[in-house]
């Protein structure tokens, strides 16, 4: 579902739950609190600034509980995982098929607005190849590091 539709945090429970119990895990406070956390973001949180978020919500939620909710929404298909050549990783509530672009200089990932199929020409990858989805990222300077 697109981060545009907006959720009370009852139904963005069920959502979480719902999914959860399809991939044979169980719904946990932490696990809420980390996916209404980005739900509520058009960002693309680090792990750690993941962590940061939460914990002014549950004090004693660990780093390492946030690591593995986030690799459990991501199994569960409630988020993306970006992976950058440099070892970083960002989360993405969003998980239609859609760009980013990310400066090179601060690291910040944003949303690229705009339809994929209005930018991207079709892409033959070749016989008996099935597409299931794509990743285009879009690499420069944010107007805060120009």
């Amino acid at each position: 579902m697109p981060i545009t539709a907006r959720m009370s945090p009852d139904q963005l429970d069920a959502v979480l739950r719902e999914a959860l119990e399809a991939n044979g895990q169980r719904f946990t406070d932490q696990r809420a609190a980390v996916y209404r956390f980005l739900r509520s973001t058009t960002d693309h949180p680090s792990a750690d600034e993941v962590f940061t978020a939460v914990r002014g919500d549950i004090s004693d939620i660990s780093l390492a509980t946030v690591y593995k909710a986030l690799e459990t929404l991501v199994s569960c298909s409630l988020a993306v995982k970006l992976t950058y050549g440099d070892g970083s990783a960002r989360y993405d509530a969003r998980t239609d098929d859609h760009y980013h672009s990310r400066c090179l200089v601060c690291g910040q990932v944003r949303d690229v607005p705009g339809e994929p199929h209005e930018v991207l020409p079709h892409i033959d990858a070749g016989a008996g190849f099935q597409v299931r989805g794509y990743r285009v990222e879009v690499v420069g300077l944010c107007p805060a590091c120009v």
